[in-house]
């Protein structure tokens, strides 16, 4: 029987690329980078064999998708931030049985998902950047999953999140869940963008990230998941907060417990709230409840 042992919500800003690089931005994302390397060194302490990752950057309008490939491999560049993210290697190991169920189970939950085995199906940055760090050898299998859907609501994603949590049970996986997102995601107009750099575009935006943060900190899930809706829409959640939806939904949404750990402060990145913040699996429900209210499309 599989388990979740590891599950956190992660920024993937490019400019930690930057932030390696040598150049007057060298070392500004120190502190994320060295974050996501410690979700790493804790995955590979709790024996995790797959990361299975929400991510924002895959936008998909019909249907929920999964990137089921045995392999991921290739060379990335980014059309959002070519100037960013250019000629990037990746390589990682895939896990498509454990997809080929989360599929299987959401489908039955009523939400239609396929499962990708497709070569020339890339990764997104949101998958790729996480990984660099967290599975940097590339020993630790990815499932990645359409973390945006532009016409699916959130609650349907809490559907999906519920299922990636019994096709876990099936499994004989031990898997660590990444949701992939900012918090909030106002990036800076285009004239201000590159002043921007270090911080965010609406003072509105950065307190409700702190407020969302004390929540998480103080175990206060239900208070955040009656909120999670207008957060998403009127802070420009990353992707609507599909990924956080996905994670909540895997962790048995408003019957989950315990007190999140934030492992890298809080930062502004080119107008939005970033983060890396770990939640306590001991806290998984035996049984979700259905959640029985309606959340809008998103």
């Amino acid at each position: 029987m599989g388990e979740i042992v590891l599950a956190v919500k992660a920024t993937h800003v490019p400019s930690m690329l930057i932030s390696e690089q040598p150049g007057p931005a060298h070392g500004c994302r120190q502190a994320a980078i060295d974050a996501e390397r410690e979700i790493g060194r804790r995955a590979i302490e709790l024996g995790v064999d797959t990361f299975i990752v929400f991510d924002t950057h895959w936008l998909v309008n019909a249907g929920y998708h999964i990137n089921n490939n045995a392999r991921h491999a290739g060379t990335y560049t980014s059309h959002e931030f070519p100037h960013f993210i250019q000629d990037l290697p990746y390589d990682f190991p895939g896990n498509p049985e454990l997809g080929r169920l989360i599929a299987d189970e959401a489908s039955a939950l009523g939400v239609k998902t396929r499962a990708h085995e497709v070569a020339s199906l890339d990764l997104e940055y949101g998958t790729i950047l996480p990984m660099r760090y967290m599975n940097p050898e590339g020993r630790i299998k990815v499932v990645s999953i359409a973390g945006w859907s532009t016409f699916g609501s959130l609650e349907e994603s809490r559907i999906v999140g519920e299922a990636v949590a019994r096709a876990v049970a099936r499994s004989d996986s031990r898997v660590a869940l990444v949701a992939s997102g900012s918090l909030s995601h106002q990036i800076w107009e285009n004239r201000l963008v590159e002043q921007g750099f270090n911080t965010i575009s609406r003072e509105f935006n950065k307190q409700v990230d702190l407020r969302v943060l004390d929540l998480w900190q103080a175990g206060e899930w239900a208070t955040f998941l009656r909120m999670l809706p207008e957060y998403a829409q009127y802070c420009t959640g990353e992707g609507r907060m599909h990924d956080t939806a996905m994670l909540f939904g895997a962790l048995g949404w408003d019957g989950f417990t315990g007190e999140a750990e934030v492992v890298c402060p809080y930062f502004e990145s080119s107008g939005t709230g970033q983060t890396v913040v770990q939640f306590p699996v001991a806290g998984i429900p035996a049984a979700s409840r259905p959640l029985g209210i309606e959340m809008p499309v998103s």
